[in-house]
Parts: structure tokens; sequence; C-alpha cells
């Protein structure tokens, strides 16, 4: 069984910023807060479609597709509702935003808490911060699935990269599947990730949303204000004030032109308070998986779904994994997705990495060689994300839906004034039961 390599970091790393190999023989004498809060924000959307926060029905097929993997997003899907911890690092887009609060009290371990928050987020006065009844299980992203670490699986993984309308010498990476041993898996589903940063919640923490209160952000919520944490053992201390910086980011406003036999286009306008972007998009062909990143390095990019740190960001921006901020358009090469046919049409993710924010109270003191004892601590991060069914042309906005409510059901991404996209020749290529599930391409691909 293959397992997957970690990245352990201390508690004062995560919630101080202090994470350095080294800090120095003059460093101050640190010592970890005795309460931490992490506040995940994220914001997903699927390009050409409105926002929407349920589907009739809990969903179907649509809300598998819509949910995250990482802490039980498809639960929310009839009422639209955050319903557990966890989504935040996941690509859910139902609802749209979603912000996870984990607080770990050592003064007070496993107590129940609250948080007071701003008027702007339009979520009531205050959030209750509960125990969980059980762990959350969390898949880190770039994971391989467990069930496909016990078998062998068959087919190849064909790995293009960097943006431009021609594929490039070299390309793809070919990696065959059927001949590569356990211990090659990491490097073909995750190969480049992010350091795991995040609280491993368990019964000593106190979270949010819950089974008490699951109400998500809406388009209008605002984070920006005084929060408040408070419950037995909590510092009276423990006020924060969030800024634009640490607000919710917007959603990203993608549009797609081009069939998979062409090479095809993507932009988008920029977005406020992003400090980079990357895409990565994925298709099934036979028992071979074609994958494309907007990166110049060649990776499968699973790993890459996630918050980043600043200086992860700033790293991966020099070595070009990332694309800049300034940036607004991206080509994929000519017929890379071609070999598929219709029925497995490419699946298009984006990410817009925003920033990561560290408040500490007491601030550290200005003398190097000054005792710190921070009493509380706390981390933001904010991200942006959207998805598209490459070949159906979106225009961006999220303002129409075509062929809805018609006896299939069906829907065309990316519409513009509720015309299809394409030529219209095929009435059904839209339906739901042709849309592509980034999962059931894996399961394809493994013979599942």
């Amino acid at each position: 069984m293959m397992t997957p390599l970690r990245f352990v970091l201390t508690p004062v790393c995560l919630a101080v910023g202090l994470c350095t190999t080294s800090l120095g023989a003059h460093a101050q004498s640190t010592k970890t807060p005795k309460v931490q809060l992490w506040m995940d924000v994220s914001t997903g959307t699927m390009a050409g479609m409105p926002e929407m926060d349920s589907l009739p029905g809990g969903g179907g097929l649509l809300g598998g597709l819509m949910g995250g993997v990482g802490g039980g997003a498809a639960q929310g899907m009839g009422g639209g509702s955050n319903t557990s911890y966890g989504n935040a690092r996941a690509m859910s887009i139902m609802p749209p935003r979603v912000i996870d609060i984990a607080l770990h009290n050592t003064l007070r371990s496993g107590v129940e808490a609250s948080q007071a928050i701003p008027p702007g987020m339009r979520m009531g006065e205050s959030l209750p911060l509960i125990p969980p009844r059980a762990q959350p299980t969390q898949t880190e992203p770039g994971d391989l699935p467990q069930e496909y670490q016990q078998n062998q699986p068959k087919g190849r993984i064909l790995m293009y990269w960097g943006c431009g309308s021609a594929v490039r010498a070299g390309q793809p990476r070919v990696i065959d599947l059927a001949r590569a041993k356990p211990t090659d898996y990491a490097q073909a589903f995750a190969g480049r990730a992010v350091p795991d940063r995040g609280p491993r919640v368990g019964p000593a923490y106190a979270l949010y949303p819950n089974e008490r209160n699951q109400v998500s952000l809406s388009r209008d919520s605002s984070l920006v204000g005084e929060h408040q944490v408070r419950g037995d053992g909590v510092p009276a201390s423990m006020k924060f004030t969030l800024g634009a910086a640490q607000d919710l980011m917007p959603a990203i406003d993608l549009r797609t032109v081009g069939k998979p036999q062409d090479s095809m286009g993507t932009s988008w306008q920029p977005v406020r308070n992003a400090r980079a972007y990357y895409l990565h998009a994925m298709s099934q062909n036979g028992d071979d998986l074609v994958m494309w990143s907007s990166a110049e390095t060649p990776d499968t990019g699973m790993g890459l779904f996630d918050y980043l740190s600043p200086a992860t960001i700033d790293r991966w921006l020099k070595e070009r994994v990332l694309l800049q901020p300034e940036t607004t358009q991206c080509a994929i090469p000519q017929g890379i997705f071609a070999g598929g046919g219709r029925d497995a049409t490419p699946m298009l993710r984006m990410m817009a990495y925003g920033g990561e924010s560290h408040i500490v109270h007491p601030p550290r003191p200005a003398d190097p060689k000054a005792a710190w004892q921070p009493e509380w601590a706390v981390r933001v991060r904010v991200k942006s994300h959207t998805m598209a069914m490459l070949g159906e042309e979106s225009q961006g906005g999220r303002g129409g839906m075509a062929s809805q409510g018609s006896a299939g059901g069906g829907y065309t991404s990316g519409m513009s004034g509720g015309q299809p996209a394409g030529d219209g020749t095929d009435a059904n290529a839209n339906a739901p039961g042709n849309v592509v599930n980034p999962v059931n391409l894996l399961r394809g691909l493994f013979g599942r």
C-alpha cells in the first residue's frame, strides 16, 4: 500500500508563521499560542452557469460533480448549505461560497465556543463552534484514492503542459500505469504538491459548520469587520479585524472557446486579490487519461488544488508553475483532447490563489531577544476556483441556463442570451448524462 508523503509543520509554524529552518541564535523564545483559530474561505462556480445553492432533487449527477472531496460536500446538495467542516479545501461549487472555522483551545479542549461576526457576513450575530461528533476524514489534494492503492491499474496518463496553440516538442510525457510500481503512483497522481498545513481536527477542536448551524455565505456577504471568539478559557482579548485582503474573493469570470479538435482558448477577467492562477484540464480516451496544465513544467497537477502560502506562490511563480496575476488568457494545445469523442467532454478546473493572513496577540516584540508568549493566533486563507466543460463555448457571466426545465433536464453551460453553444446538431449532447465527473475519469482509467 502506498503511503502519501506528508509535510509536518509545528503548531507555532501554523499559527504564527515562524516556519523557517533556523530562527538564528538571537531569535525570540516563542511558545505555541494557547488558543488558535483557522479560517478558510472559498468561492466556487461553474463557468457559464448561474450560481446555485441547490438543485431540485438533491442535485443528482450534477450534485456529485459539484460536491467536494474534503469532508462531505455532497451531504448538503439538497438544501444548499455547507453541512460539514472541510469543504473549503475542496473544489465544491454548491454552495458557491464556503467558510470553514476550526478553533483549538488548549485551555479548554473540546468545549463549545462562538465567534461574533460583523453584520456584513449576513449569517447572524455569531456562529457556534461545536466539537465534532467524530473526527472528519479528509482526502489530501493529490492523494491516490485508497481503493486504487491496492490494485494494479491499467491504461496510461498522457501529460501535456504550457499555454499555447501547438503541442510542444517532447510532449506528451507518458506514464504507463500497467507497468508502474506502486511507489510510482504518488508521482503519477500528486507530483508537485503543497505542504499539509491545515489543523488535524478531532474531538479537541470546535468547528463551523456543524449540526447546529449550516448557514452559508451569500453573494453579498463580506468578512470585513470585527470578529471576536468567546468561550470558556478563551482570552477576552481575542478580538481581531479583517480587511479587504481577507475578504471573499470574487467568482472567476472564465470564458472558453473552441472544440477539442482545435486549440481551445480560455480567458478571464482579473480576480481581485488574486496572487496567481493555475488551469488544469483532463479527459478520458479509452483506458488513457489525458491531462494538461497551464504550468511550464511537466506534472499531473493534481496536488495544486489547495490553498498556497505566500512563500509557495512566490516560488512557483518564479518556477513558472503558476501564471502571473496579470495574466488573463491561456490557450490549450490543438487536438490533445480530440481522441475521447463526444462522450468524454474535457473538464477544466481553474484556481485563483488569494492571500494568507496571520494575526497574533500580543504582537511580536521589537526586541529580538525578548521572550514572546502569544496568547492566541488566527490564520485566514482565501481562494477562488471554477470549472468548465471544454467544447461548450462559455461566454462568461452567470446569468443564463439553456434548456432549463426541458423533458430531459438538459442544460448547456456557457450560454449567452439563452442560445446554445455549438451548431446544435445534437439536442442531447449537453444532457446531464453526458456530464463528465473527474472522479469517474479516474474510475474509468482504473477499470472500475
